[in-house]
């Protein structure tokens, strides 16, 4: 088994993530927008059964990513990450492609959740400027990020604690209600029988809600990155990852079952439930039944914190992924210098300054922009999580062939090879049935189909561009690089 190195490089990223970080990177990964305020509109469309069948089987789907991607990340922690697996494991040409699309992917993500934020504020400053927002919440992402390593630890630590909050007083604010603790009527399960609940809207739709859920999950793969910069990844990744299980079935699935028995989901305002109207997310409405008349205040509070957790974390991992790419010379050379704290400055600065794009929101409009970028973005997740199960695959394939023992492994993802195989399958179904729920009554949706899938031609295009430019070939199983663990560090 490799050896650890006895003292940091200090041309390396500097380790200053510790235990309860990481466990909160995993907790707070995904409860976001996606659960605020989507949850309302997929529980409209699919009926409460279709929204929780769709988000149980994403999930399922979610975990066995995570564990496939812990046993990656405390074997091999490195800030590369996906690129790194890819690289080693598939061949140079995925990891480069893998790489610069997680790159893309979250540097667009913080112009969307800056846009986003935008939106938010608008709700007590109606007529306040879009760039004036968008430049105060920038500079706050990126000086918590300038700082040290730790500067993100600590925020993401406390954006965590306090969605993990409002979430588990949602719960008990709404299993009370449920059962007519806090008075009124005890709704039971009244709402699953109303119309053609607990199932809604057929096949296709199902498949729109499914899609819906995957992308809410987006950002837990986050844990990978960071485990380049953890104390000790191989105890605090493993601890984390075990923690993903539980926050899915509490955060999201008991979430959406509270919200499923006490509004129907023939409720108009549940097909409102976007980024301009927090007064109408699925949560607000339960707490204003509940009697909290600052409900629609307090949410708005909660969510543009969630969306600021969203920002952060991409502006985090997008620039040390650029930064894995410099070193590994898949990128300009510049991009791959830190400074003394150990910040890869440059790399930060360039995704920071994708970050402006969020600026054209003053030129174009909020919500125009907030859909052009989630729509850049949405499809790049898909492709990451494809990458994982492939990576993870050949991984436990080429350390067996390798002649090394399991019991090697600091953690082990348990189910293999059904894990990764059935990760990849349901990833595909989902990049595939996407083009499935744009069409409408009216045809095809166009517009909706290029938006969706523009990234997969130029995922390939970089793939196997650089694959035909470098002469690059499947890396045999016995030659895969098995080596140190912080190589990628140095």
């Amino acid at each position: 088994m490799s050896k650890q190195p006895s003292k940091i490089n200090s041309s390396s990223l500097k380790p200053g993530l510790k235990a309860r970080h990481m466990t909160m990177i995993a907790l707070g990964g995904s409860i976001g927008t996606g659960l605020f305020l989507a949850s309302g509109g997929a529980i409209a469309s699919a009926g409460p059964g279709g929204a929780l069948l769709a988000y149980a089987a994403v999930g399922i789907m979610v975990y066995f990513l995570m564990t496939s991607l812990g046993e990656l990340a405390t074997y091999i922690p490195d800030s590369g990450s996906f690129e790194t697996y890819a690289s080693r494991f598939v061949d140079p040409s995925l990891g480069f492609a893998m790489g610069w699309n997680f790159w893309y992917n979250w540097a667009i993500t913080i112009a969307a959740e800056l846009s986003a934020a935008t939106l938010i504020m608008k709700y007590w400053f109606p007529n306040s400027s879009s760039f004036i927002w968008s430049f105060l919440f920038l500079a706050l992402i990126f000086g918590l990020n300038v700082l040290s390593v730790k500067g993100y630890g600590e925020s993401e630590y406390w954006f965590a604690i306090i969605k993990i909050v409002v979430v588990i007083v949602f719960l008990i604010v709404g299993v009370a209600m449920i059962f007519g603790i806090l008075g009124g009527e005890a709704v039971g399960f009244k709402n699953f029988t109303i119309g053609d609940a607990p199932f809604h809207g057929g096949f296709f739709t199902f498949l729109g809600v499914f899609m819906a859920a995957g992308f809410s999950f987006q950002g837990t793969e986050m844990i990978g990155v960071a485990a380049g910069e953890s104390n000790n990844p191989r105890e605090h990744v493993p601890r984390a990852i075990r923690q993903v299980f539980w926050r899915i079935l509490l955060f999201y699935i008991f979430a959406i079952l509270v919200i499923g028995l006490l509004i129907p989901y023939t409720n108009p305002n549940l097909l409102k439930s976007g980024i301009d109207s927090i007064g109408v997310s699925p949560f607000t409405l339960v707490f204003e039944r509940a009697g909290l008349a600052f409900a629609a205040s307090a949410m708005n509070a909660v969510i543009l914190t969630s969306v600021l957790s969203a920002g952060n974390s991409g502006m985090y991992a997008s620039s040390r992924v650029l930064y894995s790419l410099a070193k590994r010379g898949k990128a300009p050379q510049f991009l791959g210098r830190l400074n003394r704290h150990g910040i890869p400055m440059n790399a930060l600065l360039l995704t920071t300054a994708v970050g402006m794009i969020a600026f054209l929101a003053s030129l174009f409009g909020d919500g125009v922009v907030y859909t052009w970028l989630l729509n850049a973005s949405g499809m790049c997740g898909f492709i990451t999580w494809l990458g994982i199960a492939i990576s993870h695959y050949r991984f436990r394939r080429a350390f067996m062939a390798q002649g090394h023992d399991l019991n090697e492994l600091p953690y082990r993802a348990k189910w293999f090879p059904f894990g990764p195989i059935f990760a990849f399958i349901l990833c595909l179904i989902v990049i595939i049935g996407q083009s499935m729920s744009l069409i409408t009554e009216h045809g095809f949706d166009w517009q909706g189909l290029i938006a969706a899938y523009v990234t997969i031609p130029v995922f390939l295009i970089v793939w196997l561009g650089y694959k035909w430019k470098h002469h690059i070939k499947l890396v045999p199983l016995k030659e895969c690089d098995l080596s140190s663990p912080t190589r990628g560090n140095q």
